[in-house]
């Protein structure tokens, strides 16, 4: 973890690192995020592939129901603290236009992360907690040791998992679930 010699790092630290670095501000700590594998890239590019061919777009139309903005490596900006999520959706209906500025500062509508094992506790609880904390919807987890997805729902007392599936399962996942999903192709592996 990097941190400024003495005090808390800020979002004006955070904006001022390399446009190549790779970190995240959480809780005052400039925290890298971990190289992505071959396994990782494949994982996220299915998992906007799967999902963003039926969404990314605009609303009707007979491929999906469209009505989401769906991008990846995007800096974003939720309650004083800076991610870098893998994957970030935002509902058009909320956010008519693609955004300009860096960091968005519009609050995504839902989020996926792919674990990775270096930064596996801040993926699964310390997101956990923040994305929760600002209200992000629905927070993904796609596991690749695991081979699962975890769907976890905004409540008001904390997420709560809506949906757990293993690789060899097809599911209808929230807020998705107007398509289904073949866990192992959001996983990276070829389509079944």
């Amino acid at each position: 973890m990097v941190t400024p010699a003495g005090r808390p790092a800020t979002i004006a630290d955070w904006l001022a690192q390399p446009d190549d670095a790779r970190t995240e501000l959480i809780d005052g700590e400039l925290i890298p995020k971990a190289a992505p594998t071959f396994a990782h890239g494949r994982a996220q590019g299915h998992t906007v592939g799967a999902v963003g061919g039926a969404f990314d777009r605009r609303p009707g139309g007979p491929d999906g129901p469209g009505g989401w903005w769906i991008a990846t490596e995007v800096d974003v900006l939720l309650d004083g603290r800076g991610y870098r999520p893998d994957i970030a959706g935002w509902r058009r209906a909320a956010m008519p236009a693609p955004p300009r500025e860096r960091p968005v500062t519009v609050r995504p509508d839902w989020l996926c992360e792919i674990v990775s094992e270096s930064n596996r506790a801040v993926d699964t609880v310390t997101k956990l907690r923040r994305y929760h904390q600002a209200g992000v919807p629905h927070y993904w987890i796609l596991d690749q040791v695991d081979r699962t997805l975890t769907v976890h729902r905004h409540t008001a007392d904390g997420y709560v998992i809506a949906l757990r599936a293993l690789a060899g399962e097809r599911v209808r996942a929230e807020p998705f679930e107007a398509i289904e999903l073949a866990i192992a192709t959001l996983l990276g592996d070829d389509d079944p």
